[in-house]
């Protein structure tokens, strides 16, 4: 469920056109090389086909030259604004819709979505007793967002193994110096959790440093570790194994808070003044009073329809009687105005296939408050 695009929030304000290409990306292979060479130039054609400016189109062509470097597949998102080049993001995969060149007036920031259909933010802790690494991650963004090195005391960091008065001076001086070092990687984590506002924290290393860490995090952040029971600083490790048992925490999560959304819209199902909305026209007209919560559509079951996007508040409706003094700023595929409402609204976004939808809906919503009873005309 991504929070992200409120980010673009003053974006979606701005008028248009926008200049937007959603492109393969690859350039593992002789041919995919050679495409890379002519993919700028075949854009350029095609926006300047639909009216582009100059300005846009040098900019446009410019930013979609070949990225050195990048494993295949992959794709790549740019959206151009008044010669500006807004976004431009090589996306980890391959294209997860058709390939689209277009000059629109909005954004459409669905391809982004659906690379990264959740802003999860998760921490990723690998302790030793004297050292720790903390890597903040983005679910779908591939190499990690930042890293910190927290480097603690390394004197006397193994137990002395002698005997009498000496030897117990030097277990308890080797052990506080543990619980010090457990102590300043648990402050980085518990900071790094906090301006995040990380989901989980997957904690892994030597067994006792994972201990004392853990033991010496803030409550909040305990409530969010997750133990895998890996150490990749130890010779002959697997960094491949950490990554997979990672990769599952996180699914699993995912799926959690998912499904956490799921049952609170079944909930809703019969009740006399509920705080959903079911289809397409109840759900733009709560989009329309800023009440939706949660937006959750079938992307794809939505692809044919369309929109009008407005240049104010309510900023979305189904026809020009709806817009409440608005311009028409024009008529968008379904899926782009939804989302630029919701990011205007404060909504978060849940993209969903359409089954799990009531009634066969293709877009449903949970609501800030509820729609109320009915009044009957007077």
């Amino acid at each position: 469920m991504t929070r992200s695009l409120k980010e673009h929030a003053d974006r979606y304000r701005l008028p248009g056109p926008w200049c937007t290409a959603y492109v393969d990306a690859g350039t593992g292979t002789v041919d995919s090389l050679e495409a890379g060479d002519v993919r700028p130039g075949n854009v350029r054609a095609t926006l300047k086909a639909q009216g582009a400016s100059t300005a846009d189109l040098d900019a446009a062509e410019q930013a979609l030259q070949p990225e050195a470097g990048v494993p295949s597949p992959v794709s790549r998102f740019v959206l151009v604004h008044q010669g500006n080049v807004e976004i431009n993001e090589v996306l980890p995969g391959e294209l997860v819709l058709p390939e689209r060149i277009s000059v629109d007036p909005i954004p459409d920031l669905l391809p982004l979505v659906k690379h990264r259909p959740e802003e999860f933010p998760f921490v990723v802790a690998e302790v030793s007793r004297e050292h720790g690494e903390i890597r903040l991650h983005y679910a779908g963004a591939g190499a990690p967002a930042s890293t910190e090195e927290v480097q603690g005391d390394t004197q006397h960091i193994k137990k002395f193994q002698g005997g009498g008065w000496a030897h117990l001076r030097f277990q308890h001086h080797t052990e506080d110096v543990w619980r010090r070092n457990a102590d300043q990687v648990a402050e980085e984590i518990d900071r790094v959790v906090g301006s995040s506002g990380a989901r989980l924290v997957v904690l892994a290393g030597d067994i006792h440093a994972r201990r004392l860490v853990q033991e010496q995090l803030a409550k909040a952040t305990q409530a969010l570790v997750s133990i895998i029971d890996s150490h990749t600083h130890t010779a002959g490790a697997d960094q491949g194994l950490l990554e997979d048992q990672v990769n599952e925490r996180v699914a699993e999560q995912w799926a959690a808070e998912q499904q956490e959304i799921m049952d609170r819209l079944a909930m809703q199902e019969g009740q006399a003044n509920p705080e959903s909305a079911t289809g397409i026209g109840a759900v733009v007209h709560a989009l329309q009073q800023a009440q939706v919560d949660v937006l959750i559509l079938d992307d794809a079951a939505l692809s044919e329809r369309t929109l009008l996007a407005l240049d104010a508040e309510p900023w979305i409706a189904t026809a020009e009687e709806e817009s409440l003094g608005a311009n028409v700023l024009g008529k968008v595929p379904a899926p782009a105005a939804l989302l630029r409402a919701a990011a205007l609204t404060d909504a978060r976004v849940l993209l969903v296939p359409g089954p799990v939808l009531p009634e066969g809906a293709d877009v449903a919503a949970l609501l800030r408050w509820s729609t109320g009873p009915e009044v009957p005309s007077s």
